[in-house]
This record gives C-alpha cells, sequence and structure tokens, in this order.
C-alpha cells in the first residue's frame, strides 16, 4: 500500500481520530458496550433481536462512514500493491489473531487503552510489534 504523504493532512487524522473516540465513547454510555469490532460483528450472528439493533447501526455507521465522506471531500489516492492471495492470507491472519487476542485494535488500542486496562495494553503492543516485524520481514527479508 502506498500513500501520497504529501496529501497528508494532520488535521483530517485529528478529526477522524475525535470521530473514533466519540463514537466509542457514545458506545459506552448509551449501552455499556465496548467499540470492539470483532466482538460488535462476531455478536451479530449471536445477537438476540433486543442486542442486534445497535450491532446492524454500529456496523452501517461504518460502511457508510468512508460513502458519505466521499461525498462531502475528495478521498486520498491510495494504492495497494499487494495481490488478492497476500491480501487473504493476512486476513485470515488478523482473524485469527483477533481470536486468539480476545479483541482486535478497536477494542484493545481505542477501548482498553483509554481504560489502562493492562491486558489491553499489552495486547496493543504486541499487534504494533506483529506489525512491526511482518513490514519489516516482508521489506527486507524477503522482498516483497
Amino acid at each position: 500500500m502506498t500513500i501520497d504523504w504529501s496529501a497528508f493532512t494532520p488535521f483530517r487524522a485529528l478529526v477522524g481520530g475525535a470521530m473514533i473516540g466519540g463514537a466509542a465513547s457514545l458506545l459506552v454510555v448509551l449501552t455499556g458496550r465496548i467499540a470492539g469490532i470483532s466482538g460488535i460483528v462476531g455478536g451479530l450472528v449471536r445477537a438476540g433481536a433486543e442486542d442486534r439493533s445497535w450491532r446492524v447501526a454500529f456496523v452501517a455507521g461504518i460502511l457508510l462512514a468512508p460513502v458519505v465522506t466521499r461525498l462531502v471531500d475528495s478521498a486520498p489516492h491510495i494504492t495497494i500493491d499487494a495481490g488478492i492471495p497476500t491480501l487473504t492470507v493476512a486476513g485470515f491472519l488478523v482473524g485469527l489473531g483477533t481470536r486468539y487476542g480476545s479483541g482486535c485494535t478497536s477494542g484493545h488500542g481505542v477501548c482498553g487503552v483509554a481504560r489502562l486496562s493492562m491486558r489491553s495494553i499489552i495486547a496493543t503492543i504486541v499487534f504494533m510489534m506483529a506489525g512491526f516485524i511482518a513490514v519489516y520481514a516482508t521489506r527486507h527479508l524477503v522482498g516483497m
């Protein structure tokens, strides 16, 4: 993936981060639930009728946000250099890590760290280190 850093705007990043934090805060205040995407999506298949509505609304918001943003602003140019097999394996490994880590980066990294959960802090450090190692290995050792 290549990002045009000359088009990076810190203000957009700040607004996006504030929106993520605001959504996570609203979810915990209004429902008492943590905004971990893997748990929210995973819970859709086993949720009862009273629990399904907020999950569907949250996922719909995630899916519609880029569409709405694109209507009011231009999207950055992003090029994904990896092929379908690489992306498939990467997606599988992320899903596997999410299950083993009992949550995803949004649950642990955004919500857990904000609550000063030691488990989430350690999980987030492990997520980041695994990402650093994977990028180093694929770019410098394997040469992808």
